[in-house]
């Protein structure tokens, strides 16, 4: 396994845990670090050890946005160039799923970051905000689509526009996170969940985030023949033949990812 500069990870019980490592800065999102959590996430995703996969980050908070001096000079050109959100790209083809404990800000693209994952846990007074705006500038790691897709376009407009700080009850019921918890039960309760489904059936997972995620922009005759074609494929598993076995032998399945 590689060794990161800005991230920490380890595997336990299935699950990989991916920790954001710049507490000092906020755990602000520079360019190296980004392409370091999302070569992480692969690798996780194509290790048959891990399961499910848990993002969180050290110290105060989640992640206060991106390295703003690390993009300050940069003009149209160099950003182009750069070409730096194809990193950011790369997170939308993660199989596995994959969880955020966040606390403290979970702004900018820190808050893209968490958009990014598939389930949300917060811990009480976590706040969330998109503030570019007051920098001239605008979210462009997928922050004004993700946020419209759960919220709906009008509240997505007046919190893009002002940067409004987002309290975790607010989230919680626009349906931006999944629920909250206290900062001291945090890491917690998100290991609990993420080792809930290292329980489960993995390609069942995949396939069920896989079709879920194509009812977002399907029509639902669309999603409907998608999720017929997953449920199909699954009768291919040996996961399928123990989980149904199992069941008429009234006993506990042991899948095996297969």
């Amino acid at each position: 396994m590689n060794t990161f500069e800005y991230i920490e990870r380890f595997i336990e019980d299935g699950v990989g845990v991916i920790q954001l490592n710049r507490p000092r800065q906020l755990n602000a999102l520079n360019r190296k670090m980004i392409r370091e959590i999302v070569t992480a996430l692969e690798q996780f995703d194509q290790n048959d050890e891990v399961v499910s996969i848990l993002v969180t980050g050290k110290g105060r908070a989640f992640s206060a946005g991106a390295d703003i001096d690390e993009m300050a000079e940069n003009n149209s050109i160099q950003m182009e160039l750069l070409n730096q959100f194809a990193d950011w790209d790369r997170i939308s083809l993660i199989k596995k799923p994959m969880i955020g404990a966040v606390k403290g800000f979970v702004f900018g693209g820190g808050f893209e970051l968490a958009l990014s994952l598939d389930i949300l846990i917060a811990a009480i007074g976590t706040q969330f905000s998109f503030p570019e705006v007051q920098l001239g500038v605008m979210p462009g790691a997928g922050g004004t689509q993700r946020l419209t897709k759960i919220v709906g376009r009008a509240k997505a407009l007046e919190w893009v526009w002002t940067g409004d700080r987002i309290p975790a009850e607010m989230a919680l019921g626009y349906g931006i996170i999944n629920r909250i918890v206290s900062e001291e039960l945090l890491m917690e309760e998100s290991m609990k969940f993420a080792k809930r489904l290292a329980k489960q059936p993995p390609l069942s997972l995949r396939l069920i985030k896989d079709s879920i995620n194509k009812a977002v922009d399907y029509s639902l005759y669309e999603g409907m023949q998608y999720e017929r074609k997953n449920f199909y494929l699954l009768f291919s598993s040996q996961d399928q033949k123990e989980g149904m076995q199992a069941f008429i032998e009234k006993r506990k399945a042991e899948f095996r990812g297969r």
